[in-house]
């Protein structure tokens, strides 16, 4: 089984401007990039985990292990992503989890959870009707279509090719950091390096109104 985050740095996280500098959020980027692949590894049960990138320079210095590649591509998220798909499924046809690089509440445990439903295709809904992660047991009988409304478009594109569908609802997997209200849910439930980067920013939650607080904004 092979894992494959699509991950994009430069002015990440644009929603986030309002509470992050662009610096801040690229940074914020690649520690939510860590958490989900020590999450990766924590599970053992990849044999290869691609990080999908548009430029390797600004990621290269990582110390991943060997099972973890960097690829560059050029294309838009859905060309580099279906380019990929018809890849693997040439080579060696594997099991393919497309996870997204913003969810640092993802664990082990819901990987395996994810990766124990009986589903030719596993998707992982994301707030807003996106697509957070995506379990394609039949790459070659698959294409994804990200952006708008990616979530019925999964279940269409698998009806349409004959696949059975399960969703995996699940809380850690939903919540990704698109907004600044998402970073409570990072405050309360977090345990990897981006909780603690954004600590470290001096952003808190303030427990008694549900709300952020800025330590150090003027």
């Amino acid at each position: 089984m092979r894992a494959v985050i699509p991950f994009k740095k430069d002015n990440a996280k644009s929603r986030l401007s309002g509470v992050l500098s662009k610096n801040q959020r690229e940074e914020f980027a690649m520690k939510m990039l860590h958490d989900v692949v020590n999450a990766l590894l924590e599970s053992d049960v990849f044999t290869d985990i691609d990080i999908l990138h548009s430029s390797i320079s600004s990621i290269i210095n990582n110390n991943y292990p060997s099972n973890v590649n960097l690829l560059v591509s050029d294309k838009n998220l859905n060309n580099a992503l279906n380019e990929y798909l018809e890849k693997a499924s040439s080579h060696t046809n594997d099991e393919i989890l497309i996870i997204m690089a913003d969810m640092p509440l993802v664990t082990k445990k819901q990987i395996h959870q994810m990766i124990g439903l009986k589903g030719d295709v596993i998707i992982a809904p994301g707030s807003r009707g996106g697509t957070n992660a995506l379990l394609i047991r039949r790459p070659d009988e698959f294409r994804v279509d990200y952006y708008g409304i990616s979530f019925l478009d999964h279940v269409r594109i698998s009806k349409e090719a004959g696949l059975d569908v399960d969703i995996f609802d699940s809380f850690m997997v939903s919540t990704d950091m698109d907004e600044p209200n998402d970073l409570i849910e990072l405050l309360i439930h977090g345990r990897g390096s981006a909780v603690e980067y954004i600590k470290n920013l001096g952003i808190s939650l303030d427990t008694c109104t549900g709300t952020l607080y800025f330590e150090n904004k003027n």
